[in-house]
């Protein structure tokens, strides 16, 4: 049955919502709804921050985290470990590591992980990048790969290793408190941080 056209509005919003990761059908109609409660301030605040998103938002130059400044605050941060760089697949998974409250290095944003299969192959990725930064400074001593504990992620971590190897870093893994297919986003903290703690040396 077709939606009333007094609700076409209604759920025009709705469907901006629905196209969202995880948010439903029900759960984004009754998002769409609950802005109608909301006071006038609200709204206007809410469609100005949505109409300056992209262009209040930059990509970190150094690690290619999301930040509203050239170089987010992690990178800029005195009391960060900068001989430590993580190396994970997106932007949540920084937000995880950081929601444990035990990692105090540095972190490179890869973009993805290596697969064919959805024609995704290391140019699309952010490796040169992490390659050049490496180079460049001489006060990184480890890397540690926090990658998807699948097949594309082991893809990736050899990769990333043979591109690694020559230079003069140890390279190290998440140990695997993480079960074999659970994106690092997903993972519960204590298990992450155990993880990220219990770290071993990378090895092929």
């Amino acid at each position: 049955m077709d939606s009333p056209k007094s609700l076409k509005f209604i759920n025009e919003l709705a469907d901006y919502f629905n196209s969202l990761p995880g948010v439903g059908k029900k759960t984004a109609q009754r998002y769409a709804l609950q802005l109608l409660k909301q006071d006038d301030d609200f709204l206007q605040g809410f469609g100005k921050t949505l109409s300056e998103l992209k262009s209040k938002i930059h990509e970190c130059k150094s690690c290619h985290n999301i930040s509203d400044e050239p170089i987010c605050n992690i990178c800029s941060s005195p009391t960060r470990n900068n001989s430590l760089v993580c190396i994970v697949e997106d932007v949540r998974d920084v937000l995880a590591i950081e929601n444990t409250h035990q990692f105090n290095g540095e972190f490179h944003v890869l973009g993805g992980v290596i697969s064919p299969m959805d024609g995704v192959g290391p140019s699309d990725l952010n490796i040169d990048s992490l390659v050049e930064r490496i180079k460049n400074n001489t006060e990184i001593k480890e890397v540690l790969l926090a990658l998807r504990i699948t097949m594309e992620g082991d893809t990736t971590n050899f990769f990333l290793y043979k591109k690694l190897k020559g230079l003069p870093v140890k390279i190290t893994t998440i140990a695997r408190g993480v079960s074999f297919g659970e994106q690092i986003e997903y993972t519960d903290e204590v298990t992450l941080a155990k993880s990220i703690i219990n770290r071993v040396p990378y090895e092929i």
